[in-house]
């Protein structure tokens, strides 16, 4: 299977919500399973099957954090530097709006694009790899193009 690369923060943040399920959700979806057991009828206790469908979704979270912790590729971005990579952290302006916006380039697991955490597999993020400051990119977006220019790049 393919390595996926993520930041310290991502991994850790990830261990953190499967220690989370493991010692506190679980636990506690097996023991409202066993009250609404006692409530008799089975198949007519919303109770129990809203604690089963939970269950389920705690499983399955479990098993997807353990595949992707075991394939995590984890990348310092304090040891790079350069043109822009996985963990550059960077700072655009909209060349038509003169917005400035920055963001970090991580994995797809820990990118949340309002907390400035840009999946690298992205359209802006692919657009950017290999840029340096000054540089002007392109971006397909599907509100249409957009152009930004590179102001800076931090590797933090």
């Amino acid at each position: 299977m393919e390595k996926i690369p993520m930041t310290r923060a991502g991994h850790t943040a990830l261990e953190t919500e499967l220690k989370q399920l493991k010692s506190i959700e679980r636990p506690a979806i097996i023991k409202a399973i066993a009250e609404a057991r006692e409530h008799g009828d089975l198949s007519e206790n919303a109770e129990y099957h809203s604690a089963k469908e939970k269950q389920s979704f705690i499983e399955g979270r479990i098993k997807e954090l353990e595949g992707v912790i075991s394939l995590a590729d984890v990348i310092d971005p304090t040891k790079m530097s350069g043109p822009i990579k996985f963990g550059a952290t960077v700072t655009l302006v909209d060349e038509d709006t003169d917005e400035e916006k920055t963001y970090q380039i991580v994995g797809e697991y820990e990118a949340k694009i309002e907390n400035g955490l840009l999946n690298i597999k992205s359209p802006i993020a692919r657009a950017l790899i290999g840029k340096e400051e000054g540089d002007s990119v392109e971006v397909r977006t599907p509100g249409g193009e957009k152009s930004y220019e590179v102001l800076k790049i931090v590797y933090a």
